[in-house]
């Protein structure tokens, strides 16, 4: 019986995960128009003297960078499983939200120091031309931010995407600076709305930090109570009770269980299997299931039937 499981359950996780054939190309054309754009911003930022402008250019290049990791995470995610990895690739979106979140963080230290250096030490805008870059900055990035909402969420999209949006912040900030310094000449706005930007930066950066942490940690998603699970499995007519259950994320999308079930009699087994698979998969969303039978056996943490005690 333990055989037959094995084999019915193995199919399961040799298929692919369900990747849009094209999940890869929303970030081609993101990252074509966020580094041409990136260019032209730090030729004008250094030219006009906008700190916002050099922080949002700095903060596109890196951007660039992001996308290209998360289009390679998403292209190479789409890849079937093999000897050596048997889930697939598909985890290699975590791993790019994690690189991509690190970025985040080393970028809004970036524009912290520039932004102290530069409110100490001001130096001269051109406003008109800072408002007129900004302004096209932020049509880019609204069209980028766009394109990214077309592909199938993950915490990789996200990521990419909070760099985006980042970059539009960036953008407002600096067209409002340069309005400001056009209007009264107060130089001390640009560096005070960069590090206005880097602190809401720095609150989405640390929200997927702290999910993208919790995936590798093999973490119960947050959607599912472990508890819940293990009493739903436990009142399937035939279980007695349900230990050493783990419920943890593969990739966005992909959430896994497995435990061992305590049966009155292993003929039941057939029956309950298809139960709990129905189960786990219509009420929870759990695809990857790993259940084994046993007769009798006890651990320090049980879940118990009620209908049998």
């Amino acid at each position: 019986m333990a055989h037959t499981h094995f084999e019915h359950h193995g199919s399961d996780h040799n298929k692919p995960h369900a990747h849009s054939g094209h999940e890869h190309r929303p970030y081609g054309w993101a990252l074509l128009l966020t580094l041409s754009f990136a260019v032209v911003e730090a030729i004008t930022g250094w030219w006009s003297g906008s700190l916002a402008l050099l922080s949002d250019a700095g903060h596109m290049f890196t951007d660039s960078l992001s996308l290209l990791l998360a289009g390679a995470a998403a292209w190479l995610a789409k890849r079937p499983p093999s000897e050596q990895h048997s889930y697939g690739l598909a985890r290699l979106e975590i791993l790019a939200a994690l690189v991509n979140s690190l970025f985040m963080l080393a970028i809004v230290a970036g524009i912290a120091y520039e932004a102290i250096d530069r409110y100490q030490h001001p130096l001269p805008v051109n406003g008109s031309v800072v408002m007129l870059v900004a302004l096209i900055g932020l049509l880019i990035n609204l069209g980028v931010g766009w394109l990214l909402t077309r592909g199938e969420d993950s915490l990789n999209r996200r990521a990419a995407l909070i760099h985006v949006i980042g970059d539009a912040l960036g953008s407002v900030a600096a067209l409002t600076a340069g309005l400001v310094i056009s209007l009264t000449g107060w130089l001390p706005i640009d560096p005070i709305l960069s590090i206005v930007v880097a602190l809401l930066i720095l609150v989405s950066t640390l929200n997927l930090l702290r999910e993208t942490i919790h995936v590798l940690m093999e973490g119960v998603p947050p959607n599912i109570s472990l508890n819940t699970v293990g009493k739903r499995l436990a009142g399937l007519e035939g279980v007695m009770r349900v230990h050493d259950l783990h419920i943890w994320t593969l990739a966005s999308g992909q959430v896994a269980i497995s435990a061992h079930l305590n049966l009155r009699e292993l003929a039941a087994w057939p029956r309950i299997l298809n139960e709990a698979r129905e189960v786990l998969n219509h009420d929870f969303g759990i695809g990857h299931v790993t259940l084994q039978p046993e007769v009798v056996e006890r651990t320090s943490v049980t879940f118990h039937s009620h209908r049998h005690e």
